[in-house]
């Protein structure tokens, strides 16, 4: 195996063992909330602002299709609901629920001891660093996707 892939395969796995982590941490918090990890990930898109589920899927990495499972049991659980969108007739808008937001306060305090932990841990400048790395290695894996799915476009249309 070339040096390339070695990095790139190493970059994949400590990739999908951090996600495993963090997902296990999520799933420990958001439990006790009557949450999961990905309920909460899907809510807290929406804290700020109602988001379309295409709009959730682009912000957490995740499948348009995954996005919408979840929303539509977040609103079947009265944890979120559906808004109309003005930009878009049939997107409709994500938004919480006063009980969304309940549940979402009840994460907060464990999340802000576990965050405490963690950057002490690392002490702040590692985290920073660390953030920032994850940023530049997520950055180029969205140029490189642009780029690939304008070849694969190319293609299709010289056929």
């Amino acid at each position: 195996m070339s040096e390339t892939s070695e990095l790139a395969s190493g970059l994949a796995l400590g990739t999908f063992r951090l996600n495993g982590q963090f997902l296990q941490m999520a799933e420990g918090l958001a439990r006790p909330a009557g949450m999961t990890a990905a309920w909460w990930q899907v809510l807290g898109a929406v804290l700020r602002e109602p988001l379309p589920v295409a709009g959730i899927a682009r912000v957490m990495g995740m499948t348009r299709q995954g996005v919408q499972r979840i929303a539509d049991l977040l609103v079947e659980r009265g944890l979120a609901e559906y808004r109309p969108n003005p930009a878009h007739r049939r997107a409709k808008l994500l938004q919480p629920t006063a009980a969304g937001r309940e549940a979402i306060a009840k994460i907060n305090p464990g999340h802000q001891k576990f965050s405490d932990r963690l950057v002490a841990e690392l002490g702040p400048e590692e985290a920073r660093q660390c953030l920032e790395a994850l940023h530049r290695l997520s950055a180029a894996l969205d140029r490189l996707g642009s780029e690939d799915q304008g070849a694969v476009e190319s293609v299709k249309s010289e056929r």
